[in-house]
């Protein structure tokens, strides 16, 4: 594991350890943040720890063209239950990632710093938001980091049911049309995986989000 100073580098990728950690330490910049996530590199920790720094292999992604829609949630967009956005209210969604209760996990890796770290890269318009609405209350959304042929998913909330995938799929289908290569999911998750995600060598996912 790499140990991090104030020096604005990150080490490659191949050297994180088995479960994906490659560096400790270091700050939660915006310079540091697009060096990371132009690096394969994320950062995923939780209150009290020092910051970590994760290149997972392999890496869970979506290839656009295997979205998986079920009947039920064709349903559901075709009924207009809900109104989509696209950054309109990124500090919101990020927030209720943060305070979301979730099965299984006890508190939120979001943290506060965070919050204002990736709401600066919001301001320069590099981290984006997803927003589903309903009856003008805010139900649902996702954020991520836009490296404008990929886009890096970071964490969904869902306050009624199918919320979330109503955003995902608004994302995934804007992505489309932009002709993004891939949404990147970070890792497993049998969520996830439900649609249409699956897990890529690292190299793979490396030579795409380099466009090699």
């Amino acid at each position: 594991m790499y140990y991090l100073s104030k020096e604005l580098f990150f080490p490659n990728v191949s050297y994180a350890d088995r479960d994906g950690v490659l560096a400790i330490g270091g700050d939660l910049s915006s310079e540091r943040l697009q060096l990371a996530y132009t690096s394969g590199i994320f950062p995923w920790f939780e209150v009290g720890e020092p910051i970590m720094w994760w290149s997972p292999n392999p890496r869970m992604v979506l290839f656009l063209d295997e979205l998986i829609v079920s009947k039920s949630m064709r349903n559901i967009l075709n009924r207009d239950v809900f109104t989509v956005t696209f950054n309109q209210n990124f500090r919101d969604v990020i927030s209720n990632c943060q305070n979301i209760k979730r099965n299984g996990q006890n508190g939120t890796w979001i943290t506060n710093d965070m919050i204002e770290a990736y709401c600066k890269l919001h301001e320069l318009g590099i981290a984006k938001s997803v927003e589903v609405w309903q009856d003008s209350v805010l139900v649902g959304g996702l954020y991520g980091i836009d490296l404008e042929h990929v886009f890096c998913g970071e964490s969904m909330f869902s306050k009624v049911s199918n919320a979330s995938k109503v955003a995902f799929v608004a994302l995934v289908n804007q992505l489309k049309i932009e002709n993004y290569k891939l949404l990147d999911c970070q890792v497993y998750n049998p969520h996830l995986e439900s649609l249409g995600c699956r897990e890529i060598n690292r190299n793979e996912f490396m030579r795409i989000l380099k466009k090699e």
